[in-house]
């Protein structure tokens, strides 16, 4: 067994300051609460930090992930398949592997979520933007995202961005 598929068999306890916060691409943070190396791969738990108005990321499918957003703070606007919604705190957004989705803050203040992410892995695709000063430009980004076999659809997302006025 590699380091990557096992999973950690000490109890502990995150503390709410623990957790590297690592920017993202854009207006969003990533805080690293349990990676997949920890659970032998089965999920990942990121929590994503949002400034007004910020989208996570472009609209985008994933193949071998599901992704559950849970919003602590603020007002999340997502876009699921077909479907145009807005979750607040205690809202569950779940996002199957193979659906078109982006989501972003929907408000003028700053909004934190929970990103469950099971199988683990897509992690990996968030931590991968530490080195950057400024966000990548879209060809470099489809090409890492395809790593993960994560597609992005720009031609999809500025309409959002425009709709919205939001940060991306």
């Amino acid at each position: 067994m590699t380091n990557e598929t096992q999973a950690s068999t000490g109890a502990r306890v995150l503390g709410a300051q623990d957790g590297p916060i690592i920017p993202s691409v854009g207006s969003v943070a990533n805080r690293f609460m349990i990676d997949g190396a920890e659970t032998g791969g089965r999920f990942a738990l990121v929590q994503h930090l949002f400034e007004p108005k910020a989208l996570a990321a472009p609209l985008h499918r994933h193949h071998a992930e599901d992704e559950y957003t849970y919003v602590l703070t603020g007002r999340i606007g997502a876009v699921l398949g077909d479907e145009e919604l807005v979750a607040g705190p205690g809202d569950l957004i779940f996002k199957p592997r193979g659906q078109w989705h982006t989501f972003w803050n929907a408000g003028d203040e700053p909004a934190a979520v929970l990103e469950l992410i099971s199988p683990a892995g897509l992690e990996k695709l968030f931590r991968s933007f530490e080195n950057f000063t400024a966000p990548p430009d879209p060809p470099t980004l489809a090409g890492m995202a395809a790593e993960y076999q994560c597609d992005l659809d720009f031609d999809g997302t500025f309409p959002i961005v425009g709709r919205h006025g939001l940060v991306f």
